[in-house]
């Protein structure tokens, strides 16, 4: 029993690639967010959604809805600029593989970015994907650093 536990447990380590120049994921959740979960009191009295302690990158910005990537980065340089986040995901009714790409700067330190598929590109609240991906790539495509769910990585051998 111990062994599946410790087999279970090293799962999101090895799901995440080496990274190069320090860059990492920490940690990418799948979740649905509606779209008042984003409304905080401030939007109320400014009229501007707040953005302080997490960036949010949707792939419809008039739709705030949809699937979100909760993707923790950990950046120990300096800002990196012109990057990019390319979210690959089969959809629970599909076997096509959809992608998308989010540019982003990234700043140094750890920050949260929700990247979302909302509007039409998500399926609705209930629907979770089959597999998915996703990449962190420099301007001229590097990798960066990138980390998919179990259903996406082919099994060895």
């Amino acid at each position: 029993m111990r062994p599946l536990i410790a087999a279970l447990l090293a799962l999101p380590v090895l799901s995440a690639a080496a990274p190069q120049d320090g860059v990492r994921f920490l940690r990418v959740w799948p979740q649905w967010h509606s779209a008042d979960s984003f409304q905080s009191m401030y939007e109320v009295q400014h009229h501007k959604e707040l953005d302080g302690k997490f960036i949010v990158l949707r792939s419809n910005n008039e739709f705030r809805g949809g699937l979100y990537f909760l993707t923790r980065v950990v950046n120990p340089g300096a800002l990196i600029r012109g990057a990019a986040f390319v979210v690959r995901v089969v959809e629970p009714d599909s076997t096509e593989t959809r992608i998308f790409t989010f540019p982003a700067g990234i700043p140094a330190g750890s920050r949260l970015f929700e990247i979302g598929l909302t509007g039409s590109d998500w399926t609705g609240p209930k629907a979770m994907p089959l597999a998915w991906d996703v990449e962190l790539r420099t301007s001229d495509g590097q990798v960066l650093t990138e980390q998919s769910s179990f259903l996406w990585r082919k099994p060895p051998g």
